[in-house]
């Protein structure tokens, strides 16, 4: 009997893999040389690289609608990331994708969020600016390509350029503002692609039960929208335990979503007449999508949970009193930067004092910046 190796993996993939799927043998490699692994594929390494980076870690304190001290059972950065690659491994493996190159998009693709959520991503946008600005998706390949240091012959975690390449194009926006070194201009691979619709399939889903579970949101309102009201007649019975038909109506929707982009883009597929990851890229548009009948109701969706949850008078609340946090520290560092610490005064070096705060900061988990704030502005708490 002999291991199951790399090579072995690379002929299954080879084997198995739909032609149009990405092989992790034939990446474009790392920005840095390094021999491969003897038994995990390229992107298995990858994957197992941003799992164990220090990043990673910190999304269990960073808020996805509400911060942490809020509430043990609602989402973080981290629990949303795990359920956007449970859905993207199910999605890629029924299209014949690369299941371990969508999980590392999917896992990887929030590194870069500050604390707060996009509250914090506004407040450090305002502050960054005349200074480069600041996006989540531009800071987590910041944090991928140099902040993570783990190796002593390299910055960064040296991943893949198929995987640097999906974290730039996230989302259609980054096909045509990409950096120059990933293809601007150009269709990323299909998992790329697909890490987007799995990532708005994970939130939209998860911010519904979390939203009925925390009384920002009834049944009632969300019934005035299709794909819920839909699945809630389906699953409703006289008598039903409300909370196992909650988890029940969302799993539905999540179900409905994934058959419908599996469905769609295999049609587009089809369609386009593609059968390489080079037609792939030279299609002139992407090809993983909703059919228009559902893209529709996942708008009317994303429509509810925009006015009705993400702009509750509670979470606007929290969401203004972030940006003062954040602006407060912002302010704090820049005009004393010894207050930072030791390790990040070689930051100010490289890359300037303003970007070093904001590397600073944007790391920092809920609780830490909180924590800091107190540390700084409250004179009764030890420094």
């Amino acid at each position: 009997m002999t291991l199951v190796d790399r090579l072995a993996w690379e002929r299954w993939e080879d084997t198995h893999l739909a032609p149009f799927a990405m092989r992790s043998s034939q990446s474009r490699g790392r920005l840095h040389p390094e021999d491969e692994h003897p038994l995990r594929t390229r992107y298995q390494r990858d994957r197992d690289r941003i799992i164990h980076s220090s990043s990673f870690r910190r999304l269990e304190y960073k808020t996805q609608v509400f911060v942490n001290h809020e509430g043990d059972n609602y989402r973080t950065r981290l629990t949303h990331s795990l359920e956007g690659a449970q859905i993207g491994r199910t999605v890629a493996r029924a299209l014949g994708l690369n299941e371990e190159l969508v999980e590392c998009l999917v896992l990887g693709h929030d590194l870069g969020h500050t604390p707060f959520g996009h509250s914090g991503e506004k407040a450090m946008d305002e502050l960054m600016r005349g200074h480069g600005g600041f996006e989540h998706n531009r800071q987590t390949l910041r944090i991928l390509e140099v902040l993570e240091r783990r190796y002593p012959g390299f910055p960064g975690l040296n991943l893949t350029w198929e995987v640097r390449e999906g974290i730039a194009k996230h989302n259609p926006r980054g096909d045509a503002t990409a950096p120059p070194e990933y293809a601007p201009g150009e269709a990323p691979t299909l998992e790329a692609q697909l890490g987007d619709f799995v990532d708005e399939i994970a939130y939209n889903n998860h911010d519904i039960d979390d939203g009925l579970s925390s009384g920002l949101i009834t049944v009632a309102q969300l019934r005035a929208v299709e794909l819920f009201r839909e699945a809630h007649d389906t699953l409703a019975t006289a008598g039903a335990d409300e909370r196992i038909l909650r988890h029940q109506v969302v799993r539905q929707i999540i179900d409905r979503c994934v058959q419908d982009l599996m469905e769609s883009t295999l049609g587009a597929l089809e369609a386009a007449g593609v059968s390489s990851v080079e037609a792939v890229r030279g299609a002139g548009r992407r090809l993983v999508g909703y059919s228009p009948a559902m893209a529709a109701r996942v708008r009317e969706l994303k429509d509810f949970l925009f006015h009705n949850m993400y702009r509750h008078y509670r979470v606007v609340r929290m969401g203004n009193k972030a940006g003062r946090i954040l602006r407060d520290l912002f302010q704090a560092y820049v005009e004393e930067p010894q207050q930072l610490p030791p390790h990040f005064h070689e930051r100010v070096e490289e890359g300037g004092l303003h970007r070093a705060v904001c590397d600073y900061i944007a790391g920092m988990t809920d609780r830490f910046a909180l924590d800091e704030h107190r540390k700084l502005f409250d004179p009764l708490e030890r420094v």
